[in-house]
């Protein structure tokens, strides 16, 4: 797709396809927060509250990077979860990164989990997913290939296995 594209579709009053096209532009390169700042903007101006909450999370990860991970939960029969998981970051679960605390304990971070192309993740399933990092610069260690888990208590409910890191410095 090309600017000339974009414009095209907004010839002809197709807002949302221009939309969804320069929101997809930030593969490859990081936008600056003022880009997202506009497609929010624009989001919630045609009342369209899904692409504006990925655009947010574009905004976040513009300032402090992107990890991306194939997810599998454990099915419930495994000790996993029994619900879907929320495809819109709106669950924040616990990390063991391989991290120990002094006390020879699991050192588990927090971060948001945001569901690629689909509306969430049914138990038992494996997906792409994007993961939002509390604290980002403890992330920056990862590199593809390398696996975590994901609890919600004990024991581990999933694994993910990075697909990309690319922690802002």
């Amino acid at each position: 797709m090309t600017v000339v594209d974009v414009r095209e579709y907004l010839d002809h009053d197709e807002w949302e396809i221009a939309f969804d096209l320069l929101a997809d532009l930030h593969t490859g390169w990081r936008p600056p927060t003022a880009w997202w700042d506009l497609l929010v903007d624009s989001a919630e101006l045609m009342w369209l509250p899904d692409a504006a909450a990925w655009c947010q999370w574009g905004r976040w990860e513009s300032i402090h990077g992107t990890v991306r991970a194939e997810l599998r939960l454990l099915s419930p029969t495994e000790g996993g979860r029994r619900t879907p998981i929320p495809g819109k970051g709106i669950l924040r679960p616990l990390w063991n990164l391989g991290r120990c605390t002094a006390a020879g304990d699991s050192d588990l971070l927090v971060a948001r989990v945001w569901v690629e192309s689909a509306p969430a993740l049914p138990p038992g399933a494996t997906g792409s997913v994007r993961l939002g990092p509390l604290s980002p610069a403890l992330w920056r260690h990862l590199q593809p290939g390398m696996t975590i888990t994901m609890h919600e208590g004990r024991p581990a409910v999933g694994t993910a296995t990075m697909i990309e890191v690319s922690i802002a410095r």
